[in-house]
């Protein structure tokens, strides 16, 4: 038997390609922001959960390629290693994983985005909708990117650009 898509369907379809594109978005727009400060500065020691802006960026971006590969049922990747990276390297790979994020998303039909996939962890058990993956992943980065902007404000720096979802609709499309 098809499925046939329903308001609803078409509605998470519309926000999970949305949502996707807007964190390619912001993602962007936070490390064009980054590439203006001092490198010695964005890898200075501070009290956070990850201990630089570097570090943090590398969370986002090791998170986002883990959780695409639960999403297309690839095996896990080797997760990108920011220790050893420079800092332009974290800023270009974000900006080409959340261009591959993005460009999945939006190859996806709607049974796609509403079927389950089953996730077993070490930390956790889950078989939810890819759907729900997808907004936790990008919730996640939305958190850090907050974080960034807050480690930012505690380094000096006071012209941290928007990057609200919002903001984006209106603005950043």
């Amino acid at each position: 038997m098809q499925h046939t898509a329903t308001t609803t369907d078409t509605a998470i379809v519309y926000l999970m390609k949305n949502y996707t594109r807007y964190n390619l978005w912001a993602n962007k727009t936070l490390v064009n922001w980054l590439r203006t400060k001092e490198e010695s500065v964005l890898e200075q020691e501070v009290p956070s959960s990850f201990s630089s802006v570097k570090k943090t960026l590398s969370h986002i971006l090791q998170t986002q390629q883990y959780w695409l590969s639960i999403i297309r049922r690839d095996e896990t990747p080797e997760l990108f290693q920011g220790e050893t990276a420079t800092l332009e390297e974290v800023f270009s790979t974000i900006i080409a994983q959340s261009e591959e994020f993005a460009a999945f998303v939006e190859g996806m039909e709607a049974d796609g985005i509403s079927e389950k996939t089953m996730v077993v962890s070490p930390w956790f058990q889950s078989d939810f909708a890819n759907f729900e993956y997808i907004m936790q992943v990008m919730n996640h980065s939305t958190y850090h990117r907050g974080q960034i902007t807050t480690i930012g404000r505690n380094l000096g720096f006071t012209d941290a650009p928007m990057t609200d979802y919002n903001f984006y609709n209106i603005h950043g499309k």
